[in-house]
């Protein structure tokens, strides 16, 4: 099947991305993608490298027969989201600045363009281009990376954390879980120096250190984020 030429770079990741699923686990070469989509190889290395930062499970093989792989298993067929349900994920996503999630927010949306049928995500893109977000100048401050991926990398973290008087603590926490309001993030932990369960706002970690300590499961009740003040929701996916 031979492929138009696609001058549009977000609809040759797309294309790139399909390409590769249809033939996956096998490789394609460089050059073979260059020649489908009439492009130069370095135009594709260049692709491909943005598709890997952006955490699409593309992998290199090397060898006379090697070329780029797609993780079948890892990635999502064309999906059926219209053009305003792709928009009404960009606009929730973006409310997700200054949270411990505000990276993989970046990258979830990414993966949702470039799973959409070609046509619908073009069409997203020019329904995106006519709403405009008003700032209130009251965003909060961006959660450490460390502190974002606490609970996913299930070590104990050491942090300096700085109390509501300005009081400086060195404390090694076991993470549990996360607080979310609406300018302030709070991660839950098990303190071992106050032998309980603490939530440090994220603004006030001064420093952490990721040990190579696993704590053991500990189970994080309800009585324990008895807050006493404003209704805590859990999340929920469905």
């Amino acid at each position: 099947m031979a492929y138009r030429r696609i001058v549009n770079r977000t609809d040759r990741l797309y294309a790139l991305v399909e390409e590769l699923r249809a033939v996956a686990p096998r490789p394609l070469s460089a050059r073979r993608l260059a020649e489908r989509f009439e492009v130069s190889v370095r135009t594709v290395e260049r692709d491909i490298s943005a598709l890997q930062q952006s955490g699409t499970p593309i992998w290199a093989e090397p060898g006379r027969t090697g070329g780029y792989c797609l993780d079948r298993e890892r990635t999502l067929p064309p999906v059926n989201f219209t053009p305003t349900e792709a928009v009404a994920m960009a606009v929730a996503l973006d409310r997700m600045a200054g949270t411990p999630f505000q990276a993989a927010a970046q990258t979830a949306l990414r993966k949702l363009v470039a799973a959409m049928q070609s046509g619908d995500a073009s069409a997203a893109r020019e329904l995106a281009a006519r709403v405009h977000l008003l700032g209130d100048g009251a965003t909060a401050a961006s959660v450490p990376p460390l502190i974002a991926d606490a609970l996913s990398a299930g070590r104990v973290l050491r942090i300096r954390y700085r109390d509501a008087g300005g009081a400086v603590t060195m404390r090694d926490i076991e993470p549990l879980g996360y607080i979310g309001k609406t300018h302030d993030w709070y991660l839950v932990a098990w303190c071992r120096l106050r032998e309980g369960v603490r939530a440090f706002r994220t603004d006030r970690i001064v420093s952490s250190v990721v040990t190579a300590e696993v704590p053991e499961p500990r189970e994080l009740s309800a009585d324990e984020l008895d807050i006493p003040y404003g209704d805590l929701r859990q999340l929920s996916l469905t």
